[in-house]
């Protein structure tokens, strides 16, 4: 296990970065040596990195590669620290979207399910709820494993791990047989999270295949048999994609070792990403929601709603003061009941496209421009208005300022196909620009409410922590329309996810379903047995990568219900009878303290810490020099969609500049802002326009923003 380096936040000048187009920054840093440390968030439009080394943190955007997604980390890691061949030891921590899309767009591979006889089809019929509620006939999208392809078996279990009926020998020896053509297969027996006994005889004769062979009672030892099926085949689908990458990633990036992104809100080794892949479905998103708790926190600013706007998609998420998380979360129409980081995403992002639908009304979105050809100013062919080119047609994007003033965008590309959308719905481009802003802001704003309003908590409690390449351009809208308290923009909000995997602890999650009374002794005990061995289960693991003892801090939690309930609240382990009943009454507003209380199923988490990234007074003082960016000496500029332009110019300051805003049928002149040059705690009226290396940040007439000490930047309303 390598060392890992930190900061206290004092500030020791600037550096240079090898990686060229990269902003380096200094933070003061303990004696030692350490591996540099590299943090990558895969996006559907950029590729976002950072490097950690000697105390200094370095950023690069790059277009993403959807046909490889590997590429471009690879291009990345190569910028950042030289060919492979003379590449230093490093650590990489990477948030991967292969799961995801193998999923979304039904690109995984031929999954073969194991059950028991008679219940083949649990994973299509589910619970029989309705997915279109008012529809005649609804439509549910097929499980990713046919009809054909599972197998039942006539072994049985009961709900306690009795044997009912032995596993048939016979059987077992010709079932490779009957899966010679699976690519990966998924064992899902009844009552396995009671005993695992009969799903590893399944797996021990499953060898010879020599393909992936996922087990729910490894994957999801909990009860419930269509969720944990349901699971387990989507692990199993997503397996041999995900393998393939990560292998590949590891063998040509050189990395010493490699972390992934967990959807629960922390980094997952390399081998237990590969066996385990489904825990990385939401990957990035949950690096940039513990990056905002961590940094929120250190500002004292811990009442967030999280809004992480992107190239293709928009993620929101409520933490009030701590990560919530669910385990009722669905991909691609199956349920995933992994613990996930609770976030809730739409199809609105600085990519998405503008179009007219038939009955004339303008719609945009979900479908996306992507990395490639992206919007029509990145010129690269893009044809069809997305509301990135709406921004810059405003001025809201000026486009010399763009990636911090090292990239152009082309605003006059926009204008015919603008105008003849504009001719669509009857309107001036100008209009037709402020039009799509609105309606992505609509569908964003209902995202925000899903996640505050509609589950009793009141938005102007809370602040709106803006981030992602596109957020800053729609946060002060967005947190007008909800009566949010304001909004917070972290240091290099473009980067904010990775930065987050940086911070992100190394996490052991482990669940048993154990179905315990309150009003029996022996279960007491055997609640707290339980609990032990899968706390020593997850702290041995951490301990053999070499994470001392001491620094491990654990979490247990009791999954409870009133016996005869069919759903449960989590509770804290300690004093978890009482605590139930009090959950109960605070979420339904009575208790029946007489009723014995059922501990369902046992959670119980060991974390270590993260990566000590610098903090925030160190990123905004060794951002002064921001323009110092370029390329390595002798090599092409041209990363993709956007080519280099001569380094060495930095944004224009507040003084001597302004941008030109269209807006409600007139131009008005606003401030251009370089976010390196705001002096700390100074308020600057809007409009304003504020520019840096990763995002844009859009304060509209009415709106004030400043900088603060710590570098966090601030926009609310003016005082009237």
């Amino acid at each position: 296990m390598a060392k890992e380096k930190g900061n206290d936040g004092r500030s020791e000048g600037v550096a240079m970065s090898a990686a060229g187009e990269g902003k380096s920054t200094q933070a003061s840093s303990r004696p030692g040596d350490v591996l540099p440390v590299v943090a990558v968030d895969t996006g559907g439009t950029f590729t976002d990195l950072l490097l950690l080394r000697d105390g200094v943190l370095t950023a690069l955007k790059l277009p993403s590669t959807p046909d490889d997604p590997s590429a471009s980390v690879l291009e990345g890691i190569r910028r950042f620290l030289g060919p492979r061949e003379t590449r230093p030891p490093f650590l990489l921590i990477h948030g991967s979207t292969v799961a995801t899309n193998a999923v979304l767009e039904r690109k995984g591979a031929r999954v073969m399910l194991v059950t028991n006889e008679g219940f083949e089809d649990v994973v299509e019929i589910g619970r029989q709820d309705r997915p279109q509620l008012y529809a005649l006939v609804g439509h549910r999208a097929p499980p990713p494993v046919t009809r054909e392809d599972r197998v039942g078996l006539r072994g049985r279990l009961g709900p306690d791990g009795e044997e009912i009926v032995p596993l048939d020998p016979e059987e077992l020896r010709g079932l490779p047989l009957r899966l010679a053509d699976a690519e990966a297969v998924a064992v899902c027996l009844l009552h396995s999270y009671a005993d695992p006994g009969h799903e590893e005889e399944v797996g021990r004769a499953l060898a010879e295949l020599r393909v992936p062979v996922a087990l729910s009672s490894r994957i999801l030892p909990e009860f419930r048999e269509y969720e944990r099926t349901a699971t387990t085949v989507v692990n199993a689908y997503v397996a041999p994609k995900m393998a393939h990458y990560l292998r590949r990633l590891e063998a040509e990036s050189g990395a010493e070792a490699v972390r992934i992104m967990g959807s629960a809100g922390g980094a997952l080794p390399l081998r237990l990403a590969l066996e385990e892949p489904v825990r990385t479905v939401l990957s990035g998103p949950a690096g940039g929601v513990i990056g905002a708790l961590i940094r929120g926190s250190r500002h004292r600013r811990s009442q967030l709603l999280t809004f992480d706007m992107g190239g293709t998609s928009t993620d929101v998420s409520l933490v009030p003061g701590r990560l919530l998380h669910t385990r009722e979360g669905r991909m691609g129409g199956l349920p995933v009941a992994i613990p996930l980081v609770d976030i809730h995403t739409v199809g609105a992002g600085g990519g998405s496209i503008a179009r007219v639908d038939p009955g004339g009304a303008l719609q945009v979105g979900p479908a996306s421009a992507g990395a490639d050809p992206g919007p029509i100013c990145y010129g690269r062919g893009g044809r069809e208005v997305t509301v990135t080119d709406a921004h810059v047609w405003l001025g809201r994007l000026p486009p010399a300022a763009f990636l911090g003033g090292t990239r152009a965008l082309d605003r006059e590309a926009i204008r015919e196909p603008l105008a003849a959308l504009a001719d669509q719905v009857g309107s001036t481009p100008d209009d037709a620009a402020e039009g799509i802003i609105q309606v992505a802001n609509a569908t964003m704003e209902r995202a925000l409410r899903v996640i505050s309003v509609e589950r009793g908590v009141d938005p102007s409690d809370l602040y709106l922590m803006a981030f992602g390449g596109a957020a800053g351009l729609h946060a002060a809208e967005l947190s007008e329309r909800i009566g949010a308290r304001g909004v917070l923009l972290p240091p290099d909000p473009g980067l904010a996810s990775a930065w987050g995997m940086l911070a992100a602890p190394v996490v052991r999650d482990r669940t048993r379903t154990v179905l315990l009374r309150s009003d029996v002794m022996e279960d007491g005990a055997r609640l707290g047995e339980a609990m032990d061995r899968m706390e020593a289960e997850a702290r041995r693991e951490l301990e053999d990568e070499g994470f001392p003892p001491a620094i491990l801090q654990r979490r247990r939690e009791v999954d409870a219900r009133y016996l005869g309930q069919s759903w449960e609240l989590t509770v804290p382990e300690e004093g978890w009878e009482e605590s139930f009943h009090q959950a109960h009454e605070e979420r339904y507003g009575y208790r029946r303290s007489t009723q014995p209380v059922e501990a369902v199923t046992l959670r119980v988490r060991v974390e270590a810490p993260g990566v000590e990234a610098p903090g925030e007074a160190g990123l905004r003082a060794g951002a002064q020099d921001a323009g110092q960016r370029g390329t390595q000496e002798g090599e092409e500029a041209e990363t993709g969609p956007l080519r280099a332009q001569a380094s060495g110019t930095a944004p224009p300051s507040r003084e001597s500049a302004q941008a030109t805003i269209r807006m409600g049928g007139e131009v008005v002149a606003a401030h251009l802002l370089s976010r390196e040059a705001l002096p700390a705690g100074v308020w600057m009226s809007g409009p304003a326009v504020l520019v840096e290396y990763s995002a844009t940040t859009w304060c509209p007439p009415g709106w004030r923003l400043r900088s603060t000490e710590g570098g966090m930047v601030e926009l609310e309303p003016s005082p009237r």
